[in-house]
């Protein structure tokens, strides 16, 4: 009889396990937020332009000697608002007391957004423009017009670029 007693005990416990066990459950929220604010990177492969003494007859342009600069330019704006790309000339080429006219110099590009142009000393020029954030690459090739009537002297100025993503 206990062992009839014992068996049965074992399985009432095992029936009692088997029937599925009632959950507790408890929800909560979390606030998720997140700030981003206008943001604009620019990344340039050169930071110095040279062009080589030329034969006017023979070159009418004299491309840069470095060849292309590589421009990749990031920005993070409003979803309608137009992000740009500009440069500026701090003034014309000059040697000395000597100067030839900053707008001798024009540039090509590549990439989508990118715009040709000239080096100016008063008006920022646009390099590339485009609407709302995003990453934008391209290539801009520097020419100068070459011409008899240039003074002699190894000129310079420096183009500034900038970056806006209102």
């Amino acid at each position: 009889m206990n062992i009839r007693l014992t068996s049965f005990a074992a399985a009432l416990l095992a029936a009692s396990l088997a029937q599925p066990l009632t959950a507790a459950t408890s929800a909560g929220n979390v606030n998720v937020s997140v700030t981003v604010s206008a943001r604009a990177k620019l990344e340039l492969t050169r930071s110095t332009v040279t062009f080589a003494n030329a034969d006017p007859d023979v070159a009418l342009t004299i491309p840069a000697s470095e060849g292309t600069i590589s421009i990749t330019a990031k920005a993070k704006t409003a979803a309608g608002a137009a992000v740009t790309l500009t440069v500026i000339a701090a003034s014309d080429l000059t040697s000395g007391g000597d100067s030839i006219a900053v707008t001798n110099v024009t540039w090509t590009v590549s990439g989508a957004g990118f715009t040709p142009g000239t080096l100016n000393k008063t008006t920022a020029q646009t390099v590339a423009s485009w609407t709302g954030s995003g990453n934008r690459a391209g290539t801009q090739s520097y020419a100068l017009t070459n011409s008899w009537s240039y003074p002699t002297g190894t000129f310079s100025t420096t183009a500034t670029y900038t970056l806006t993503a209102p």
